[in-house]
């Protein structure tokens, strides 16, 4: 079966840097974009970053641009995220997802995903 495994999280101060991993086991890995996505508490699951099936081309979330980048290894079936210059409010559940093929205004619908990760906690503090 599918299964996509987050690592990476943890709990850092603000302006440090985390670089979470997704490893796709059980799918075509280059025929899926791959998401991610976080959560808090009693907020809703948000678009965070994206990367194309086909080109690598990447997608963001605003207010992460220039922080966060997206990239991810065909040979390893995995993806990346790393956060750079990180601040309080990146604190949430990351997730990885897995969208078979898409395009580019599906990436950032979490309806659109197949499959989840069972997230992994980032915290950032002051």
């Amino acid at each position: 079966q599918v299964q996509l495994t987050e690592s990476g999280g943890g709990s850092v101060q603000a302006g440090a840097s985390l670089r979470l991993s997704c490893q796709a086991s059980g799918l075509t890995f280059t025929d899926y974009g791959m998401g991610w996505f976080r959560q808090t508490p009693g907020k809703k699951r948000e678009f965070v970053a994206a990367i194309n099936w086909s080109d690598g081309r990447p997608y963001y979330k605003d207010s992460v641009k220039g922080r966060f980048t997206i990239s991810r290894d065909n040979a390893k079936a995995t993806v990346y995220l790393q956060m750079d210059s990180l601040k309080p409010e990146d604190t949430a559940v990351y997730y990885c997802a897995a969208e078979e093929y898409g395009y580019s205004g599906s990436h950032y619908d979490e309806e659109e995903y197949d499959y989840w990760g069972q997230g992994i906690q980032v915290t950032v503090s002051l």
